[in-house]
């Protein structure tokens, strides 16, 4: 594999690292400025386009986004990379693991997510993209 280039692999990284910070402030502006126009968020089954975060991240719990350097291919301006994930819930310390598989494309303002999709490792040891759990997490909406 040939070396990805620095200046594009430390603007993703710092792209990245304002999602996981954004999401442990509670700052949904924050994170849905990561992501290009027309971006989406999987998780649980369901597939969340921009429009449907502020009550998805207002419904999610709260807590530490801990995550490593993401392993990124590039591919002039698309790419797609794979970032582990450790939530530490801020009021039980309950902890959800994982990692997020995402696809990136460059637009006029920077890299950007383009799709984000969580898959969580259980305490069973299966692998999944998550299930409906949670009671008050939306539906996503059609736009």
């Amino acid at each position: 594999m040939p070396p990805l280039p620095i200046d594009d692999v430390l603007e993703l990284q710092q792209l990245l690292a304002r999602y996981a910070v954004g999401m442990t402030k509670d700052d949904i502006e924050a994170v849905m400025e990561v992501f290009a126009p027309g971006g989406t968020y999987s998780a649980f089954g369901d597939t969340y386009s921009l429009t449907d975060f502020p009550a998805l991240v207002a419904a999610a719990p709260k807590g530490l986004f801990m995550v490593g350097p993401p392993a990124l291919e590039l591919h002039g301006d698309r790419g797609t990379g794979q970032q582990p994930l450790c939530f530490v819930e801020q009021t039980t310390h309950d902890m959800r693991i994982g990692w997020y598989t995402d696809t990136y494309t460059r637009t006029p303002d920077g890299w950007r997510l383009q799709t984000r999709s969580m898959t969580f490792l259980r305490k069973s040891g299966s692998r999944d993209a998550g299930r409906a759990h949670d009671p008050t997490r939306p539906a996503p909406t059609a736009g």
